[in-house]
């Protein structure tokens, strides 16, 4: 269906495929040329206006356009948007007018000017509402341009007919218009020509080896081609490999010139490996053999092979007996594939993301596969990095696309400062494997084991989690393992197409996946992971990330998932203990950890207390390595914190914050108030904030930014891991549902949301970070970040006293002496108005106000219950000793010494260097120099605008920090 197939093309949102409605409809004239204008008709009485919700007569005709071939699809320029076709450059250009008199519904226009194209062969259209999604929407309908058109009677057209070596291939077809010439070709050289005739036969002999075939029809110089295949069947060829062989490439290391493929295809007939180094014209050679040892896998040893030379590939999998509506013939890329090209994603990838972007290779259909022997490792500078304590993870979450305005690897690279400053330890990137389309959330995953190149290449990715190894920072890989999209090579291997366009979904004999999801949260096709096979697959999965790309921790997207006890529309038991769920997901923890023991597994559940139990208290203890285990589980808050944000007393109560409430043996719960799945706290704290003191308003966005500190304080505190989403440190008040023009859909409203939209940029565009309201929350949830990261008191026991506007924190260690730093009391104001607060502290003596760095605001307590008065928005956090750290703890050698500071143009330092970089206030990196430079070395700043800059400076194992005035 063209939904589908436009959906790959130009990444549009993936409809839901309800049942469509038939409607009735005319095209006059009935044959027409693409320069003529035409008229459909849609007859008012075929459509259900009331089911489609159509107000004031208002349709539209959803359309797109075919090449004379009928192969090249683009969509109509002015379609909008499927979500509200009238949001396009030209909103009345696609709708219908409508007749009452006769109740119908009528749009004229020329094709080759309505498509802005020519040389159209067919055009399609549907007919919808202005919000197309649910039932709202017309079945596909399809119609030929022009008196000359072409059938091809047999073969099918772009069908591909199995042979016996030998064997014949009958080809007929016809045409209209008037007598013309046919030209058959086979792998590019003509075998047969008729001419002034109006239908054609002719039979191939002797075939012995495989075709690609296309019939080149032409009349009045118009030519139109249809094209097909035969595929000889080798037989079978059963032989053992012998050696250590992993499903997908693997490289010789000691013959740059040899490669062996290894395939899992269960039940079929033979396979083809078509590739550069065969034109993607396989012949005999390139039939793969099968192996009985290894469950009958495919297999070939390619060699001849130019060492570091990039080379191309796909399988051509044949089953000849398929079941109903499943293909012959699929060409897919290696399931294992690390790097993937695609036709419909790659040309829309800036070079400057992705340098020297192998080309796709011509001529050929859906993904191939990279493969390129004697690469060049990327040279890791941290080979050694020892994680933070899952007890002081302070995890910044990211989406790498919205992060930045160029959307790749380098913009984190080059921010590296930013992340510093705020004093987090781990950074988690929402996916990054190769999904469909371009600018995603990365969920719609297609390759586990390839990055997806609209973020950058391979070593790019390597290189920010090398740049956050240096910097102390942990960095976690969003995984979507519940679940992969029809690009997956085991998708099409085995799937049912019924209208044979290439796609589908998941057959009966798929070993991988359900062919109904077991849960009720579906997305994409639906892993069964209780077989061996999706097991398998998934272990190679964890395998190669941790050891390729030294990724420290994974977050399971949608665990709810893993369960095959279930069914789509059973919500309660998807939500209910599953005791299958609990053992698989165990058994990959496990996993993970044989090969990392300190690698952190974290689940997105969501779900009930037992469950997620079974995970939080799994092997935290007896390990022979003397390294505690368990599983960290998401924690969501943001409901219970927003209402403190904005001002209001009801559901308030943030107890299960903390690990205690929940039942967790250890402290294993990343508590959050915001993620990226929910509404930004900021936002609905403009929109719907307390406005009943005028001096206090939490709807004025100034007021509302001054509350989000004590959100830090009253959060990021509490003992045990914690997550920020990218920008709430800088106060980010953009709706979730934010469109990329910066309009904002209500998901409540009949226009859909923009939900998953690509985002504005105005944390950079605007300089939030100069922004004094804004710069606050940062520092001072920086200021918070060391303390949670380096006082040993926050890995103490703690007491929450939530559910009102004056919520109190208390943490104690008792591991730690009296001397030290072991108590700690957090108070804060949500409220509109002031309050009298009472700490009830546990003891009397001196608090130091651990937010004062140097230590000198202290409160002498000499009644526990004495109140402290706290203005709306604020907090306190005290200790029962100063704190052992600065805000800013760098400590600089009296050697190193920058001058002259201001500097004008350049500056030089008196010693010999490593490396300089120089970042903005903002933290992104502006000018570096690198290789050893010598003293009295001439550091131009001529291009650097006026302003403070901060100059990084390392010598061997010493890293300094300068300030720098560019006057």
């Amino acid at each position: 269906m063209i939904k589908k197939i436009l959906f790959f093309v130009f990444a549009l949102p993936l409809f839901a495929l309800a049942q469509q409605q038939n409607i009735t409809y005319s095209v006059s004239p009935t044959v027409f040329e693409e320069n003529q204008s035409i008229t459909i008709t849609v007859n008012g009485n075929s459509i259900n206006e009331s089911l489609w919700n159509v107000t004031n007569n208002e349709l539209y005709i959803w359309s797109w356009s075919y090449d004379l071939n009928l192969d090249n699809i683009q969509g109509c320029p002015t379609n909008g948007d499927w979500t509200d076709s009238s949001n396009s450059s030209n909103p009345s250009a696609n709708r219908f007018s409508y007749n009452a008199g006769t109740d119908t519904y009528t749009i004229s226009f020329i094709p080759n000017a309505f498509y802005a194209r020519n040389g159209i062969g067919r055009i399609g259209f549907l007919v919808k509402a202005k919000n197309g999604t649910g039932d709202k929407k017309s079945q596909d309908i399809l119609v030929n341009v022009g008196a000359f058109q072409v059938a091809l009677t047999a073969p099918a057209q772009n069908s591909t007919t199995i042979l016996n070596s030998g064997g014949s291939l009958p080809i007929t077809a016809n045409n209209t218009g008037g007598n013309a010439t046919y030209v058959l070709k086979a792998n590019g050289t003509t075998i047969n020509t008729q001419t002034n005739i109006t239908n054609y036969s002719y039979t191939d002999t002797n075939i012995t080896q495989n075709k690609e075939y296309s019939l080149e029809v032409t009349y009045l110089g118009v030519t139109k081609i249809k094209t097909f295949s035969a595929l000889v069947d080798p037989g079978s060829s059963f032989q053992v490999l012998s050696g250590n062989y992993v499903d997908g490439i693997n490289y010789d290391p000691a013959d740059p010139t040899k490669a062996t493929l290894l395939l899992y295809a269960e039940g079929k007939d033979f396979v083809y490996v078509a590739g550069s180094f065969n034109n993607y014209q396989p012949n005999s050679t390139y039939a793969m053999k099968r192996d009985p040892s290894r469950n009958n896998r495919f297999w070939i040893t390619l060699t001849g092979l130019t060492p570091g030379q990039i080379e191309t590939y796909q399988y051509w999998v044949v089953d000849k007996t398929p079941v109903t509506n499943s293909p012959k013939l699929v060409k897919t890329a290696d399931p294992y594939s690390k790097l993937v090209l695609s036709p419909f994603d790659d040309p829309f990838i800036p070079a400057s993301t992705y340098p020297n972007l192998p080309a796709y290779p011509a001529g050929q259909q859906r993904e191939v596969t990279v493969l390129q022997t004697n690469q060049t490792p990327y040279n890791w500078q941290v080979t050694n990095f020892v994680k933070p304590k899952k007890e002081d993870l302070i995890i910044y979450e990211v989406l790498v696309r919205d992060f930045d305005g160029d959307r790749n690897y380098q913009d984190l690279i080059d921010r590296i400062q930013y992340f510093k400053n705020l004093n987090i330890n781990a950074i988690q990137l929402m996916p990054v494997m190769e999904y469909e389309g371009n600018e995603s959330w990365g969920y719609n995953t297609s390759f586990h084991l390839a990055t997806d190149k609209f973020y950058g290449t391979q070593n790019k990715l390597k290189e920010f989690i090398d740049v956050c190894h240096q910097n102390g920072i942990a960095v976690i890989l969003d995984v979507a393992l519940n679940h992969a999209f029809g690009r997956n090579p085991m998708v099409r291997m085995w799937m049912d197409d019924p209208d044979n366009d290439g796609w589908g979904e998941p057959s009966s004999e798929n070993p991988y996946f359900n062919q109904v999801a077991k849960h009720s949260y579906s997305v994409g096709s639906d892993f069964d992971h209780s077989n061996s096979f999706t097991k398998i697959y998934t272990k190679r999965v964890i395998d190669y990330w941790i050891n390729e790309f030294k990724i420290d921790g994974f977050r399971w997207d949608l665990t709810k998932g893993f369960t095959q006890n279930c069914s789509a529309s059973n919500e309660a038991c998807t939500n209910a203990y599953q005791a299958d769920r609990v053992a698989v997901l165990q058994e990959y923890a496990s996993y993970s950890w044989n090969i990392d023991p300190t690698h952190y597994v974290i689940f997105e559940h969501l779900g009930i207390d037992a469950e997620e139990q079974a995970w939080a208290n799994f092997r935290v203890s007896g390990e022979s390595d003397g390294i505690p285990k368990g599983v960290m589980m998401w924690g969501k808050m943001t409901d219970q914190y927003n209402q403190l944000t904005m001002g209001y007393a009801s559901n308030t109560d943030f107890n299960r914050m903390g690990h205690v409430s929940r039942g967790f043996s250890n402290k294993r719960l990343i508590g959050y108030a915001e993620s990226h799945d929910e509404e930004r706290l900021m936002y609905k704290n403009v929109q719907f904030g307390n406005a009943t003191n005028s001096s206090h308003n939490v709807t004025n966005l100034n007021v509302a930014l001054s509350r989000m500190s004590a959100l830090g304080a009253v959060t990021l505190t509490i003992p045990g891991p914690k997550m920020i989403w990218h920008f709430g440190a800088l106060g980010m008040e953009n709706s979730i549902f934010t469109c990329s023009n910066g309009t904002v859909n209500d998901p409540s409203g009949s226009n859909g949301d923009c939900k998953l939209d690509t985002k504005p940029q105005p944390q950079w565009t605007n300089n939030w970070l100069g922004n004094t309201e804004r710069l606050k929350i940062y520092n001072d949830w920086a200021r918070i970040n060391a303390l949670k990261t380096n006082e040993d008191v926050f890995e103490g026991n703690y007491t929450i006293n939530s559910g009102s506007l004056t919520p109190k924190i208390y943490i104690n260690n008792p591991n730690l002496s009296s001397s030290s730093l072991k108590d700690v009391v957090i108070i804060a104001n949500f409220n509109v108005v002031s309050e009298n607060v009472q700490p009830f502290f546990p003891y009397t003596g001196n608090w130091y106000d651990l937010m004062d760095a140097t230590g000198n605001t202290v409160l002498n307590v000499t009644n526990t219950s004495d109140a402290i008065t706290l203005a709306p928005g604020e907090f306190r956090i005290y200790g029962n000793q100063q704190q052992s750290l600065g805000v800013n703890s760098i400590v600089l050698e009296p050697k190193f010494f920058l001058t002259p500071n201001p500097a004008k143009s350049s500056f030089t330092l008196n010693t010999k260097v490593e490396s300089v970089e120089i970042y903005s206030l903002a933290g992104k990196l502006v000018k570096q120099f690198k290789n050893p430079i010598n003293a009295d070395y001439i550091y131009n700043i001529d291009e650097l605008s006026q302003g403070m800059y901060l100059v990084r400076v390392s010598n061997n194992d010493t890293t300094i920090s300068l300030k720098l005035i560019k006057s």
